[in-house]
């Protein structure tokens, strides 16, 4: 199924499915019953499947806490990866709020959004990261800042690890000794099991220049794209680490982790089961 037909397939299960969700979700979240972390887990493994990403994992994430899992910003389809491998929620831009349905839902995955331009609430900010992590909620952030071409890792902004070091200061005691910072690397590396090379990376990529609905029916269109998702061993981050240089130890490993699932599509892999 092709074109035209295969996006209105889409469109109709994704309605069908996502429509009578919604309200479940919202009174799970308000009343914070255990589904509440199962249900948009359950939706971004859906979405995976009725998009065609074929997800492989290598390594698993770890099950410590507090945790913090660090991962390179390739598009906007990294929130359902992640999402549908582990029960996790996510540190994002404000602007994704007004994404269409992806930040209803994000919302509703209760989604940390941050203002990056307002060093004014980075303290607050920081102690909320830090607050959802002493609760025991896995939190992914991604420390680029932005979305790369999927070629490459950008530099970590290691004013992003700061929540962690909240976490380990601030708030009722006791405090714990550590924060886990786990590093995880996505690589869209084929397309219709084809590797996708420099070149045909931007099929998945998605640097910020193309809109979002756009590059969506691109993704369709496409069919079935095949995502490495690489967990990295986690970190241990105490106080009296320096963060700059911690930031820039991970960003060192998520780059090569990265490179090496790009440069080599046939590594074997544990293939997750992205069906609901």
């Amino acid at each position: 199924m092709a074109g035209l037909p295969r996006l209105l397939f889409v469109l109709f299960l994704f309605a069908l499915v996502t429509v009578p969700l919604l309200p479940f979700q919202m009174f799970a979240w308000k009343l914070q019953r255990f589904w509440h972390k199962a249900l948009p887990h359950w939706w971004q493994k859906f979405m995976c499947r009725l998009l065609g990403f074929r997800l492989h994992r290598h390594g698993a994430m770890a099950n410590g806490r507090p945790l913090l899992i660090v991962a390179n910003h390739v598009s906007w389809s990294d929130i359902l990866v992640l999402g549908a491998i582990g029960k996790v929620s996510f540190v994002a831009k404000s602007d994704m709020e007004s994404w269409p349905v992806f930040g209803c839902f994000a919302k509703l995955q209760r989604t940390i959004f941050i203002h990056r331009d307002n060093r004014q609430n980075a303290g607050e900010q920081a102690n909320e990261i830090a607050m959802r992590l002493r609760s025991g909620d896995a939190l992914v952030l991604f420390p680029e800042g932005t979305t790369s071409d999927g070629n490459r890792v950008l530099p970590f902004k290691s004013s992003l690890f700061g929540a962690a070091k909240a976490v380990l200061e601030k708030g009722e005691p006791p405090h714990p000794d550590h924060v886990l910072i786990q590093p995880v690397a996505l690589a869209y590396n084929r397309v219709q099991g084809l590797p996708t090379g420099r070149y045909h990376r931007n099929i998945a990529a998605w640097p910020g220049s193309v809109g979002l609905i756009k590059h969506l029916k691109g993704v369709v269109a496409a069919g079935a794209v095949d995502v490495s998702v690489v967990f990295g061993d986690p970190v241990e981050f105490r106080l009296d680490m320096d963060r700059k240089a911690v930031a820039a130890r991970l960003e060192r490993e998520v780059r090569a982790m990265t490179a090496a699932a790009l440069l080599s599509a046939e590594v074997p892999a544990h293939a997750v089961n992205a069906a609901p």
